[in-house]
């Protein structure tokens, strides 16, 4: 028995960083859930973000705001699951092969990159149903879907539309994830070490402090891709069955010629709202979780 606690334990050192992840995503999604609606909506153009909050309160029910939530839960399961634990898994590899010194930035960017490369292709599935619940309230009552939760929405997409079709959007998707993961994964370490080392601020200061500015950066990178990925991932054909867009790059050509490049931006103040506290949760929330493992010997 005594020589299988190693085995047991290197399991668990392997596992723990995706277990840690998709436990600090999901707590985070539960708080900023509402937001999330209010900015799916925002780029649908319903209108601003108090515009749109009043009507929903008023004619749908604060239930509303949580609508999708089956699927937020499930895309953080699944994304935050596997972009969380390959990046920390990646960077612990960097570092060995970089005899124990601090990465640089290039390279805390390339794991970023990567990770979030693999989280999009795991979460794409989860991430498509969360879309649809969440436009589905948007569309006319002949058009819409009325899943009633995230199992059923994957459920009918892949008996309507064929399996593949989960993955519709995936381009996007995993483009879009790359730049929110350079910049959310790389930003937050970097600024740890800088707030911690060359600072030398209290953990607590460092982890508020490089959780904003791993907001930020996530924000700032990844909402034009958002935007693409949204518009491709909730249209629906004409009566003849054409759809809008071809694909992601037909779709950013016809948006840069309708509006410019700020149109990409539709809805930056509610999506940085959105994006930067959900980021700054998500880590709070794991160096809590790491602090109980660390509290209880795990």
């Amino acid at each position: 028995m005594a020589g299988e606690k190693p085995k047991t334990g290197n399991v668990w050192n392997t596992v723990k960083p995706f277990v840690n992840g998709g436990a600090s995503g999901m707590l985070a999604t539960c708080v900023i859930q509402p937001v999330d609606m209010i900015k799916v909506r925002i780029q649908l153009g319903q209108g601003s973000g108090y515009n749109i909050a009043k009507n929903m309160m008023r004619d749908e029910g604060f239930g509303a705001f949580y609508k999708g939530l089956s699927a937020g839960l499930l895309r953080q399961a699944t994304y935050t699951t596997a972009r969380l634990g390959s990046f920390r898994i990646l960077t612990n590899k960097a570092i060995a092969a970089n005899d124990g010194k601090p990465l640089p930035l290039y390279q805390k960017a390339l794991c970023g990159l990567t990770a979030g490369a693999i989280g999009a292709c795991v979460g794409s599935p989860a991430d498509l149903a969360l879309i649809r619940m969440q436009a589905d309230a948007t569309l006319p009552a002949a058009q819409r879907r009325h899943y009633k939760n995230a199992f059923h929405a994957l459920y009918r997409i892949t008996g309507d539309e064929g399996v593949l079709a989960l993955w519709k959007g995936a381009g996007p998707t995993v483009v879009r994830a790359m730049a929110l993961n350079m910049g959310m994964l790389a930003s937050y370490d970097q600024a740890v070490e800088f707030f911690k080392d060359t600072m030398g601020l209290t953990e607590a200061t460092t982890v508020v402090g490089a959780s904003a500015v791993s907001g930020f950066f996530a924000a700032a990178c990844s909402l034009p891709f958002d935007y693409v990925k949204t518009q491709i991932q909730k249209m629906q054909p004409d009566a003849s069955g054409k759809y809008a867009y071809s694909g992601s790059l037909d779709c950013f050509v016809k948006t840069f010629k309708a509006g410019g490049p700020f149109k990409f931006y539709t809805g930056f103040p509610v999506y940085c709202v959105r994006i930067a506290p959900h980021v700054m949760m998500t880590w709070i929330f794991l160096n809590q979780i790491q602090k109980f493992e660390k509290s209880i010997g795990l």
